[in-house]
């Protein structure tokens, strides 16, 4: 679980987000909703501990992010960004193995419960064919896959990610959104994702958070949905 108090976030002198306070739950996928720049992506990388909120608290279960260090936070938060990774000869299970850094040796070596969880991410994305290709190699909807099983193998309570959705046709960002809710269905985690599909939103996840700055509006998914577009439940 993810909670903050009076959370105040900021870009430059642009403030977002003013004095919210609000959780993300376990076990629940919440979409994070908003025009172009108003601050999903900001806000996300205060809740990761990447970015300091200009006021306010985060904490994760019920520990304030602040008072962490860099190695308990990588085994706290996990966060995908939307940079597209294309590194030639770089495979699949290479790149998932980077999850497993806040656990290895000091030069990064897996042991062998370290490739078990690789192979394990892997599974739960089914990408287990793909864990000898390299990434230059395979198609968007694949990759993102593979980012996903690699914050899944850093073994965290909460995953953020921003925009995973973009770059894919409409089947795949609701294959996509739908596998990102069975993570924190059935892994318990906290996942909170940026996104602009409204409709995909509504149909794949338990919660909504609207970011309208300043403000930032969290409610059920088709309460949320309703209430943007007014529309009355005629039953």
């Amino acid at each position: 679980m993810v909670e903050f108090e009076n959370l105040t976030v900021a870009h430059g002198r642009n403030i977002l987000v003013e004095n919210a306070s609000g959780r993300f739950n376990a076990a629940e996928a919440t979409a994070l909703i908003g025009r172009n720049g108003a601050g999903k992506s900001s806000l996300l990388r205060v809740l990761a501990g990447i970015d300091r909120p200009k006021d306010g608290t985060v904490r994760v279960a019920g520990k304030d992010l602040a008072s962490m260090s860099a190695a308990e936070r990588a085994r706290t938060v996990a966060f995908v960004t939307t940079q597209r990774v294309r590194i030639s000869n770089l495979s699949c299970a290479s790149v998932v193995g980077m999850g497993r850094a806040p656990y290895t040796d000091w030069i990064g070596r897996l042991s062998d419960a370290d490739r078990r969880a690789v192979e394990a991410a892997l599974a739960a994305v089914g990408m287990s064919d793909y864990a000898s290709r390299t990434m230059d190699t395979m198609s968007d909807g694949e990759c993102q896959r593979v980012m996903i099983a690699r914050a899944l193998a850093q073994d965290t309570p909460v995953i953020l990610l921003d925009e995973p959705t973009s770059f894919l046709d409409l089947p795949g960002r609701y294959e996509l959104a739908g596998l990102l809710s069975g993570i924190a269905r059935e892994g318990g985690k906290t996942v909170v994702y940026s996104t602009h599909e409204l409709d995909i939103a509504r149909e794949r996840c338990d919660a909504i958070a609207l970011v309208d700055p300043p403000l930032l509006v969290m409610r059920p998914s088709a309460d949320t949905i309703c209430k943007i577009f007014h529309i009355t439940d005629k039953k």
